[in-house]
């Protein structure tokens, strides 16, 4: 009897290997491209000289729009930084302390003072129309979804505290992607600079920018879609699993 008992009971489940930190082999580049990207960029903005600004300043008020990129510039290298953190699932099980840190520092030190920042800049900036569209429909998305998680969090829904923050950090990424999109917009362009542009570099280069700040933002909004819509491997096997010995 004791032994048909033990038969009949199910195999419970091995248990859940401890997630190690170096189980994110893209946590290090992560952090180094971050890291890179903000040593290059925020120095500049630093000095209180505006000829030090890697971006055309409105000529009717340059000091101001240089004020309010290097705001926008320091407060998004916090966002940028503490957003990679957020992502990194070692810290957040083993230091669950510091992520919820962390957390608060890139809703209220980082996305909301850069975020606003972003706005000015959007419309104070020298692009035309469709890029300030853009750019401020990307601040507007990237408000919105990280106060969609923070508050998700705040009532202990983890689960959609988890997608809205991938968004978040998807939008918040987009300022990097955004030089990768130019780089290779511009090569691509430059084979009609002398056809299609008639020889004007100034119109190509106006092109390549606005399309690579929507481009930043849309391509990385849909991969993290792809990336919380898909259906991981272990998924799969276990909702087979579960189907046959439903059937049986």
């Amino acid at each position: 009897m004791t032994q048909t008992l033990a038969q009949s009971e199910p195999e419970r489940p091995p248990a859940r290997e401890k997630p190690k930190w170096y189980r994110r082999p893209w946590i290090v580049p992560l952090f180094a491209v971050a890291g890179l990207f903000v040593a290059a960029r925020l120095p500049f903005y630093l000095t209180f000289d505006t000829g030090d600004s890697l971006v055309e300043l409105q000529d009717a008020f340059p000091e101001t729009h240089y004020l309010m990129l290097s705001g926008h510039i320091l407060f998004g290298s916090i966002a940028l930084i503490t957003c990679s953190m957020q992502v990194w699932t070692w810290l957040r099980t083993k230091h669950p302390r510091v992520h919820r840190i962390s957390g608060r520092l890139y809703v209220f030190a980082g996305v909301v003072p850069a975020g606003l920042f972003a706005l000015v800049v959007s419309v104070i900036s020298v692009v035309g129309p469709a890029g300030k569209i853009g750019n401020v429909l990307l601040s507007l998305l990237w408000f919105g979804t990280t106060f969609a998680g923070y508050l998700a969090a705040r009532r202990h829904d983890y689960q959609a505290h988890r997608r809205w923050m991938i968004r978040s950090f998807a939008l918040c990424w987009s300022i990097v992607v955004n030089r990768v999109w130019l780089v290779l917009l511009l090569v691509l362009l430059f084979q009609f600079e002398d056809s299609y542009y008639g020889g004007d570099t100034d119109v190509l280069v106006e092109d390549a920018a606005v399309a690579s700040i929507w481009l930043s933002w849309i391509v990385n909004l849909m991969i993290a879609q792809w990336w919380l819509d898909r259906r991981p491997k272990h998924r799969r096997r276990k909702r087979t699993a579960t189907k046959v010995g439903a059937e049986a």
